[in-house]
């Protein structure tokens, strides 16, 4: 059993080290992206500085107002005219700017409604392994989650999982599939447990 455990844990520590090393721009976004233009750096960008306001002039540290907020009905009605979804690159975990300018809406979202929880649902395409994917998946939705957080966002509001491959949007073995399967879905789930 321990032998196992430990070989499980070996391989999760090996799929890591094989991530891309980060830029030299000091960014929180790593990953590389296949492809021509596909890495180009000057559309990643860092999470929002802690206390700061970001580039939508919302504060991170906005303050909601009081403990009302839309219902969970509310709340999915307008995560779904924000935008649910932020696509990557290939074999890539960064936020873009488009998927940034999303969650900064989703953000002040969460913070007006401090009475539902999220999850953020990781998804990979069908290349690599069942296992590679999977963490891949969840270093997506930690992606999301850590860039939800750096606005203020309770961190037990947000919960992060992956399906991998196992959930795919589109059907298909081509780029046009692979790109639209490359995702983190935000779910409006409730109300905050205890509250």
């Amino acid at each position: 059993m321990l032998r196992r455990l430990l070989a499980v844990f070996a391989l999760v520590l090996l799929i890591a080290a094989c991530e891309t090393a980060p830029d030299d721009h000091g960014s929180a976004s790593m990953g590389g992206a296949a492809g021509g233009g596909a890495g180009d750096q000057s559309t990643m960008s860092t999470l929002p500085p802690p206390g700061g306001v970001s580039s939508s002039g919302l504060s991170p540290l906005g303050s909601p107002g009081g403990r009302g907020g839309l219902a969970p009905s509310e709340a999915e009605k307008e995560l779904a005219s924000i935008g649910d979804t932020v696509y990557f690159a290939f074999d890539s975990f960064a936020l873009d700017t488009q998927a940034q300018q999303m969650l900064d809406q989703q953000a002040a979202m969460l913070l007006r409604s401090n009475q539902i929880d999220v999850i953020i649902e990781g998804h990979s395409d069908e290349r690599g392994t069942r296992e590679y994917n999977l963490a891949l998946g969840e270093r997506r939705a930690t992606a999301v989650k850590d860039y939800l957080v750096a606005f203020g966002i309770a961190p037990d509001r947000i919960r992060a999982i992956s399906y991998g491959e196992e959930r795919p949007a589109v059907i298909g073995s081509n780029e046009e599939a692979w790109a639209k399967n490359r995702r983190a879905v935000t779910v409006v789930v409730g109300s905050v447990a205890g509250s």
